[in-house]
């Protein structure tokens, strides 16, 4: 079982997710305790490769003010990831040949350890993000109408 810490809600909207990878995150001690105080934000993240391996860039960890004296907290640092290096070499070769990036979906618990689930993703186009907008909307609107027509009936 897995509890989300944090999710990036913009990423459905901005890409079409193709396949979805959990990886371990490489976090000091002020980032777990500020993490499970809350105080992450994953909107503006994004994963990169070097050297064979991924990093996850903007991340935003804020620290609390608890945060021990000798510790010099780094809220936008960059974070190593960890998979298996057949994994990694199978994501570089899909990122470097088909234009595919990779995007952060979620922070998570998995075990007492902080995961981030990752996925393998194309961007949407401008047309895809207003059909994305106008199938959310209709929806809205059909439960809207649904609730409306359920409690106006006439009751016999």
């Amino acid at each position: 079982m897995s509890a989300t810490i944090a999710e990036n809600r913009r990423a459905r909207f901005e890409y079409h997710l193709e396949e979805r990878h959990e990886a371990g995150i490489v976090l000091e001690g002020w980032e777990i305790k500020a993490i499970r105080a809350g105080q992450v934000q994953l909107t503006d993240g994004y994963v990169v490769i070097r050297d064979g391996e991924l990093y996850l860039i903007g991340c935003r960890i804020n620290a609390l003010r608890s945060a021990s004296t000798h510790v010099h907290p780094e809220a936008d640092r960059t974070k190593k990831l960890l998979m298996h290096k057949d994994e990694i070499r199978r994501l570089v070769g899909k990122v470097e040949q088909k234009g595919f990036t990779l995007v952060p979906l979620n922070l998570h618990y998995k075990g007492g350890r902080v995961k981030v689930e990752i996925a393998l993703a194309k961007g949407k186009a401008e047309h895809d993000k207003r059909d994305t907008e106008k199938k959310r909307d209709w929806e809205r609107e059909k439960g809207r109408l649904m609730r409306h027509k359920v409690s106006s009936s006439p009751k016999g």
